[in-house]
């Protein structure tokens, strides 16, 4: 089954976040908080007793395997998925016939698929170099509102990571509330600040047509107008609410995902290359099927032109104390998240990552 792995197969299970929503949003009930008590309630428990997985693919298949279609094609089926359940989510939402703790666990249910099936699945095809995929990353971005991320975190955040340049950085002792503000306000900035350094560089005017930040803003603007006309003002209510959903997902996630480590500034202005020490890890193996490797995020910033499925585990790369999901949950207390990681993030930041 050489180079697609039998362990490969293990990838399937990514789509147990989407099959249980199809059922969570169209039975309501109690069901509406399934994909919420699976993600943020199961999983952190089975992390903390499941072993780690920190082997990596052998050298020799990582290059055919970055050519297989089939980890695509599984990433590509998730678009369909999401814009399926966002019209489910919306019928419902927009009917009036829920109780208000339904209409929780919906948006709850909705927000996770914005960060995961949305969010997500574009970062991942965003870094690939054909351009359908890109076009894709970008659809599924506007279907959270989030489309400058293409631009900033391509362009911006995998070039200042780390460094107090960056807004999707947070320094030691930030508080994840705040680092909300920073990282949505400051993404924006960044991004609008890029794509004109970029049109400058050509001798255009910000102001052309070629600005993809002013594309950005039409197209989410018109599926704005499309869902208010489609499912009225009610569903239009719901769309923003898991749209904001899952952008403060993500921004936890990046939060957690480079908290208090630093990059060297070799002459100001000047910063050593990003190295895998640089972001923390998990090997908690549930995290990692579910969110297409994400948690490997040191060799994703060490090479982000490497697919998921090559993603490596590095000795030399911190790991967080908990999965993303345990560790997303620690930072909503801001005095229990200093208390485990202030501690780790000096250590390393000490030691060089030498840990």
């Amino acid at each position: 089954m050489k180079p697609f792995l039998k362990s490969d197969l293990k990838y399937i299970l990514a789509y147990i976040i989407p099959v249980l929503s199809v059922a969570a949003l169209q039975e309501g009930g109690l069901w509406a908080y399934a994909v919420p008590f699976v993600a943020f309630g199961l999983i952190p428990v089975l992390e903390l007793w499941l072993p780690f997985d920190r082997r990596n693919v052998p050298a020799e298949l990582e290059e055919p395997r970055q050519r297989l279609r089939v980890f695509d094609y599984l990433l590509y089926l998730n678009i369909p998925f999401f814009w399926y359940l966002l019209h489910i989510y919306l019928s419902r939402m927009s009917r009036g016939d829920l109780a208000l703790w339904e209409m929780g666990g919906y948006v709850w249910t909705m927000s996770i698929l914005c960060g995961v099936l949305g969010i997500n699945v574009a970062h991942e095809l965003g870094h690939h170099s054909r351009p359908l995929d890109q076009w894709l990353a970008r659809l599924q971005l506007m279907g959270s509102l989030y489309m400058h991320f293409f631009i900033e975190h391509n362009r911006g955040h995998h070039r200042y990571v780390s460094t107090p340049l960056d807004p999707a950085s947070a320094p030691i002792g930030m508080s994840v509330y705040k680092f909300w503000l920073r990282s949505v306000i400051g993404g924006i900035r960044s991004a609008w600040k890029l794509e004109v350094q970029r049109l400058r560089s050509k001798g255009i005017s910000p102001w052309n047509w070629r600005n993809e930040m002013l594309w950005y803003g039409a197209a989410q603007s018109a599926l704005l107008g499309a869902v208010a006309l489609r499912y009225g003002w009610a569903g239009l209510g719901a769309f923003l609410c898991a749209a904001v959903g899952g952008i403060l997902l993500l921004e936890t996630v990046n939060y957690i995902e480079h908290y208090g480590l630093q990059r060297r500034e070799v002459r100001p202005g000047i910063y050593e290359p990003v190295r895998p020490r640089h972001s923390w890890n998990s090997e908690h193996l549930l995290g990692r099927i579910l969110l297409y490797e994400l948690t490997r995020h040191s060799d994703h910033h060490y090479k982000s032109s490497r697919k998921y499925q090559n993603l490596r585990y590095f000795e030399e790369s911190p790991q967080l104390p908990l999965g993303y999901p345990a560790s997303m949950w620690l930072s909503l207390v801001p005095p229990l998240w200093f208390s485990r990681m202030d501690r780790l993030a000096m250590r390393w930041r000490a030691v060089g990552g030498q840990g």
